[in-house]
């Protein structure tokens, strides 16, 4: 006879009597406070082994055991199982960090209420027990047995058994609030278990996005250029660890010098990965990447031919070389957003876009003009994405260049005062909110 066809454990066995009504209001009363004060200190818990000891030390004080036992079937296939935690054991066993260290057994009394998977009391388990059952020593000894599983996703896939040496032992009015409390507290330690493991795997991909952000920032320039007649800062800001916007410079024959500003679309790792393919490509141009217009033709067919066509990504960008000797820049741009040019001599702000085309990586076999303008001494170039203009505050409106410029109404700034005067408007605005998206700055003030 197994254990589900003994009279002792029939359904009648684990019926609710009207426990509250037959006992003294001081006896509920008493149960209430343990109760509340078992569940206070559960909610303090934020390590699962610490819940469990604390559990295990209230209910024992509640519920008088001569010994207990904690299975699990979790990841195994029937007959067999893993003890977790058992009252004989001398050293404590962290079941989810030290699995290895569990006994697994096969069948027996405890597997066949385990994949019953219904609470039972037992009266006397003394016939269902033979000296060839897998844990014997565990229920050697003892004539009553309550077993209590705790189900997930409607499986009973832990169980915790409670044994008393007299027959007869288990009250059966208490039987279900104890099923209840047992079965709450079992749920409650899943979800902090997979709080922890959902824990450990942010800190993993935080890690690696780190990793990740240092790789990207390592594609950047590590100082500036120096240029004569250029004073030159910049502001790099991503809106995760890692981002899309790119800058960079270009050592050119004749003194001249190349100013790139681009933009991946999206956001996070896979602009990043994307940001280091343009470094690449940029950087393999072959021979010098000049004129601009060459540049841009040569990453868009790149791009175009081999890394954007399947998944919809495009770059926007910004190319020009300076000539100090003529302080002349030349400049091509692909649906970046137009630089601003403050002449500080003449009072006002332009924006550079007498030419534009596509976006890199749309289209293939495309050709980039080029215009050029002259500067005089004191202008203000400003490069920047549009995480700059797009920055947004709480009411969801945008800072805008009209702000941008008004901030470079100042021209006694250095190059360095000028970003750190745009950064401080954005924080202003935003009012220090976190960027939604990738902002950078590329300030060049002539001399």
């Amino acid at each position: 006879m197994t254990p589900t066809e003994s009279p002792a454990v029939s359904a009648q066995a684990i019926e609710a009597g009207p426990a509250i009504a037959a006992t003294a209001p001081e006896d509920w009363l008493e149960r209430l406070a343990a109760i509340t004060e078992t569940m206070r200190e559960m909610s303090t818990h934020t390590d699962p082994q610490a819940m469990v000891a604390g559990y295990g030390r209230r209910v024992r004080q509640m519920m008088p055991s001569d010994r207990w036992i904690s299975l699990s079937r979790r990841g195994l296939e029937f007959p067999k199982y893993r003890i977790t935690r058992s009252s004989t054991w001398t050293e404590t066993i962290d079941p989810w960090k030290q699995k290895e260290l569990l006994p697994l057994l096969e069948g027996g009394l405890l597997g066949d209420l385990l994949y019953g998977d219904e609470p039972r009391i037992i009266d006397d388990i003394t016939p269902l027990l033979s000296p060839d059952d897998p844990a014997f020593e565990y229920l050697n000894g003892f004539r009553s047995l309550m077993a209590v599983p705790h189900f997930d996703r409607g499986v009973g896939l832990n169980m915790v058994v409670t044994l008393r040496k007299e027959p007869g032992a288990w009250e059966r009015d208490k039987f279900p609030e104890r099923v209840w409390l047992s079965s709450l507290f079992g749920r409650a330690t899943q979800n902090l278990v997979l709080s922890e493991e959902l824990k450990r795997a942010y800190e993993i991909v935080d890690r690696e996005l780190r990793v990740v952000a240092d790789i990207q920032r390592s594609l950047l320039p590590k100082t500036l250029p120096k240029i004569p007649g250029v004073e030159l800062a910049t502001y790099y800001r991503t809106s995760q660890w890692a981002g899309g916007d790119y800058y960079d410079f270009f050592e050119l024959p004749g003194g001249r010098w190349g100013f790139l500003i681009a933009d991946v679309s999206g956001h996070g790792t896979p602009a990043a990965v994307m940001m280091a393919i343009l470094h690449s490509l940029t950087h393999g141009h072959p021979g010098s990447p000049d004129p601009p217009s060459a540049l841009l033709k040569h990453v868009n067919q790149r791009l175009a031919s081999q890394y954007t066509a399947e998944n919809e990504v495009f770059v926007t960008a910004f190319y020009g070389i300076y000539d100090p000797a003529k302080r002349e820049f030349t400049y091509s741009c692909a649906g970046h957003n137009p630089p601003r040019l403050r002449k500080c001599s003449q009072g006002v702000v332009l924006s550079i876009e007498d030419v534009g085309g596509p976006p890199l990586g749309l289209f293939e076999d495309l050709e980039y003009a080029e215009s050029k303008v002259t500067f005089s001494p004191g202008d203000i170039l400003v490069l920047y994405t549009d995480g700059i203009t797009e920055a947004m505050n709480g009411k969801s409106e945008q800072f805008t260049s009209d702000r941008l410029d008004g901030i470079l109404a100042g021209c006694n700034m250095s190059a360095s005062q000028i970003v750190d005067a745009i950064v401080a408007g954005i924080s202003r605005f935003t009012d220090n909110l976190d960027p939604h998206d990738d902002q950078t700055l590329l300030v060049a003030k002539i001399s």
